[in-house]
């Protein structure tokens, strides 16, 4: 009986095994880490960070996406509304380190059509790709994965990678899609 692929959020929201969530930390702590040190809010950073992953992993099971991009669109709402709390607690209003441009940021956070938010959906999936892409590295051989890489990042054609590594531009093509499956397979509902 073939076994369905089941992508890292439907294990979470199922069935979670302990690797589930310690990938889930994996992928999206130093994404939130990153974001919120670009902002200029180092002052208890860390645990700030601790409590937006808290929230995470709370809140998840419960998370039912809507359409493309409802799990980003999440996590950015949840992002946004916990560094405006933990500013209300530390400080009274949210004031950041840039001053007024940090509580404008912040508000922008949370309208789906900011440029801040943009951009916050640009670095998620860029972040979220390539840490992904670290942690499949290992179940594929370095043959396949390196035909993947000259493609797909290198940008090399297909042809010109069969000829660098002595095999088909069938088995070049085979091994970027293996790879390219795998990471859809996984990253289903993170990335759209």
């Amino acid at each position: 009986m073939p076994v369905t692929s089941v992508s890292l959020l439907d294990r979470l929201r199922s069935q979670p095994s302990p690797n589930d969530w310690q990938r889930l930390l994996d992928v999206y702590e130093p994404f939130i880490r990153q974001w919120l040190r670009d902002r200029a809010l180092s002052e208890d950073r860390d645990d700030l960070v601790q409590d937006i992953m808290a929230v995470l992993v709370r809140e998840l099971p419960r998370f039912k996406r809507q359409r493309p991009g409802s799990f980003r669109a999440w996590l950015r709402i949840v992002t946004a509304h916990r560094v405006s709390l933990w500013w209300r607690q530390r400080r009274g209003p949210a004031r950041g380190a840039g001053g007024s441009a940090a509580v404008v940021e912040l508000a922008e956070l949370e309208d789906p059509a900011s440029p801040v938010s943009r951009q916050w959906d640009l670095d998620h999936d860029r972040h979220v790709a390539q840490r992904l892409l670290e942690m499949l590295e290992s179940e594929f051989s370095p043959h396949t994965w390196r035909a993947f890489r000259r493609q797909a990042v290198d940008g090399l054609p297909a042809a010109e990678v069969a000829a660098e590594m002595g095999t088909t531009v069938n088995a070049a093509l085979v091994a970027k899609s293996k790879v390219l499956a795998r990471l859809r397979e996984e990253a289903r509902e993170l990335l759209d």
